[in-house]
């Protein structure tokens, strides 16, 4: 049980955001099961902040899922996000920062963006798990509607899969085609090996993590950004 006596000076809106996202785990937990899913044990966020800087060639290696990529392959920043799709913070960054940096950076050919899948809770797996068997051209545009509306599916009570069909059908989705992505285990699998090699590998032990060329970036803002980007854009 959470004790709500440590929280007395959080702000209310935030103890309810930590509650919620208490509950979506314990709720993804118990819809494991009825998915189909075996799921693996997802390690708690460890205090351990990780390397500031990580090669670029290891970072850059193939995974056993491909990139899923936004801008040039020539472009000379190269940012690397690792993210969970229940991820309060992912979803600030994907609704509020992102637009910014693409406009101005991404689509200018100065940026390239890859997402890697870090699921913190089984709900983001399987919430991964449908953008990319969404595929192609659909796979961004279903991250970003669920990063939009992330309260009306990764924080409701009871099982959350009627809630996420209902964006999965947007992108074209049958309840047929749902159910079978959910239970593509082979799938999930690669999600989580690519969740276990930024831990192993890079020290990835919490959402968003951002790499700029191979170095971690503390904060996430766009001023943030752009204060890394400037020496590089500058060379």
């Amino acid at each position: 049980m959470t004790d709500l006596s440590t929280l007395p000076s959080r702000p209310r809106h935030i103890v309810r955001r930590d509650l919620l996202k208490l509950a979506a785990g314990a709720a993804a937990v118990s819809i494991a099961a009825a998915w189909g899913l075996s799921l693996p044990v997802l390690a708690q966020r460890k205090k351990a902040a990780g390397p500031s800087e990580v090669p670029v060639e290891e970072l850059m290696k193939p995974g056993p899922l491909p990139d899923l990529v936004l801008g040039k392959d020539d472009a000379p920043i190269t940012i690397v996000e690792y993210a969970s799709m229940t991820c309060g913070h992912c979803a600030s960054f994907h609704n509020k920062v992102l637009p910014a940096l693409k406009q101005k950076y991404i689509d200018t050919g100065k940026v390239r963006l890859i997402m890697r899948e870090f699921p913190l809770d089984n709900l983001a797996a399987a919430a991964s798990m449908v953008a990319r068997c969404a595929g192609g051209e659909k796979t961004f545009p279903l991250i970003s509607a669920l990063f939009a509306k992330q309260d009306e599916w990764a924080f409701v009570k009871g099982d959350p899969r009627p809630e996420l069909f209902k964006f999965a059908k947007q992108a074209g989705f049958t309840q047929e085609s749902f159910d079978k992505c959910l239970a593509d285990q082979k799938l999930l699998d690669d999600i989580t090996a690519v969740r276990k090699h930024a831990t192993d590998a890079f020290g990835v032990s919490s959402t968003p993590t951002f790499f700029i060329n191979g170095k971690k970036l503390a904060g996430g803002s766009l001023e943030d950004f752009e204060k890394a980007f400037a020496p590089i854009l500058k060379s």
